[in-house]
């Protein structure tokens, strides 16, 4: 039987592929970054092309770093960039438009004039478990049929398809055979029935969009096609898929009631796990599915923030501070931690609990006595605060995390995840594998072709690395927190 797994994890600025052993163990890695492009204010677009290409060079690489070949893959998963909205034509599968990111926010106005219908807001929250928000995919479909010429009526008529990156990459990898995409990707379009776990009607007739255009919905690990031959010189079966986030969910062993993970990638993504019944904010989270295996949908509380790791890409790009983010940490501890500087990366809008599309950001607090410590400290720190304001709101809504798990990139800089425990107030676990989104995926893969018995055996993969425990006193964490919510008062718009 073949034990190794591959993950293909499509992020917002880069791909990467990923080889598992059967123990979770990675074998092989290869990445490549993407261009990010910013044609208007609050617009973020991805070539789909470039996307689809630097897969492709990631699925070849990782073979040439190992001596694993394909024909040893037992199966693929696929994790991706979750909202990010493609069309493309049935036949020829050229996108019509660039990919519409999830941070893009052209569609504001649109949210503005729905959310007017009192009815349609509620049915929104009711049916999808999501706001109605340009974060989420429905709009930025809407906006590609009103604006590209043609395209309306090429929906219409059959000719375009619709689709999250898993889709799209599904779709190349499969030569066109398979237009699939799974319940958690799906649960993010609001268009999908989390209750019902189908396309709306009453959706698709709000926002104009033709349901001939929908992929089929899957559960997490499911038969989503086969890879081209073609293209890796073997046919390997695609059987696991979640949407980035609820990939690292799975990654992280997160199966219990309770139990949270908390992603530092692009953006922050706190999720927690509310067992088989959607639970309900009355603090602007998000309900949503957490994942979907053999019918039986685990529903999830989340809260989305847009900057974590982009705001560390912004202070050495935009502000050229640092020349690689590794600096930080070294930098963050030359700053004092009191030092009364906010840096509120609101540079498309605020997320979770906020959701103010245009709210811009800010650096707050400055003296003649701040430097490049100081701001860069106030940019991880940011990051931090963001996530208290995530606890906070699942604590109003009676969901406290009995257990707080960390990855992505940002989880490897201890100063950072130090923090995070001070102004959490709680203990923070690192696994020893952070690369824990595409180990989901991996996971899925394996549990669908019987590499992996149960969800008992993916518990027995997870390992504990890191617990960061507070330092802290409660009246220093509240003092704290509250420069933090009057920073973003400043900036709110209202």
């Amino acid at each position: 039987m073949k034990h190794h797994i591959l993950a293909i994890d499509q992020g917002t600025t880069s791909s990467r592929s990923i080889i598992f052993s059967s123990e979770g163990k990675i074998e092989g890695i290869a990445q490549q970054e993407f261009s990010q492009k910013y044609p208007n204010d609050g617009w973020v677009e991805h070539d789909p092309e470039e996307i689809w290409q630097s897969v492709i060079t990631t699925l070849k690489s990782v073979f040439d770093k190992t001596a694993i070949t394909p024909s040893q893959i037992a199966s693929v998963g696929i994790t991706n960039q979750r909202e990010t909205t493609l069309v493309w034509h049935k036949e020829t599968g050229k996108p019509v438009y660039p990919a519409i990111v999830w941070q893009d926010r052209r569609t504001a106005q649109i949210c503005r004039e729905l959310s007017e219908d009192e009815s349609l807001v509620n049915y929104i929250s009711e049916t999808t478990g999501l706001l109605l928000d340009p974060y989420f995919s429905a709009t930025k479909v809407a906006w590609i049929l009103d604006n590209v010429e043609g395209a309306r009526k090429q929906a219409e008529n059959g000719e375009l398809l619709f689709g999250t990156v898993d889709t799209f990459l599904i779709w190349r990898l499969t030569g066109g055979k398979s237009h699939k995409t799974d319940a958690t990707n799906a649960s993010r379009t609001m268009l999908f029935d989390i209750n019902k776990q189908c396309w709306d009607s009453r959706l698709l007739s709000a926002f104009k969009i033709p349901s001939c255009m929908l992929p089929e919905v899957m559960d997490c690990a499911a038969n989503f096609g086969v890879i081209d031959e073609s293209l890796l010189g073997s046919a390997i079966p695609i059987s696991g898929v979640a949407g980035d986030q609820q990939a690292a969910l799975v990654g992280q062993a997160c199966f219990e009631k309770g139990m949270a993970k908390s992603t530092y990638g692009t953006g922050c993504f706190m999720i927690l796990n509310t067992g088989d019944t959607p639970l309900r904010s009355k603090n602007r989270l998000l309900t949503t599915v957490g994942y979907r295996l053999n019918g039986n949908t685990t529903y999830a509380l989340e809260g989305s923030i847009f900057m974590a790791g982009a705001t560390v890409q912004w202070l050495r790009d935009g502000l050229k501070l640092i020349d690689d983010a590794a600096e930080t940490e070294a930098l963050a501890r030359l700053a004092r931690q009191d030092n009364g500087v906010f840096l509120v990366p609101a540079f498309t809008g605020l997320g979770a609990p906020y959701w103010d599309p245009d709210a811009r950001g800010a650096i707050l607090g400055l003296t003649r006595d701040t430097g490049i410590s100081e701001i860069v400290a106030a940019g991880l720190q940011s990051v931090c605060y963001q996530t208290k304001d995530l606890q906070k709101a699942m604590e109003s809504d009676g969901a406290r995390p009995t257990t707080i798990r960390v990855d992505g990139g940002m989880s490897r800089n201890d100063w950072v995840m130090g923090f995070l425990s001070d102004i959490l107030g709680a203990e923070v676990e690192r696994p020893k594998i952070t690369e824990t989104t595409a180990l989901g995926a991996a996971f899925l893969a394996g549990l669908q072709v019987g590499v992996f018995k149960g969800v008992d055996d993916l518990i027995q993969c997870w390992q504990s690395d890191t617990v960061f425990t507070p330092r802290l006193t409660k009246i220093q964490r509240d003092h704290a927190y509250c420069g933090w919510v009057a920073a973003v008062e400043r900036i709110r718009c209202k």
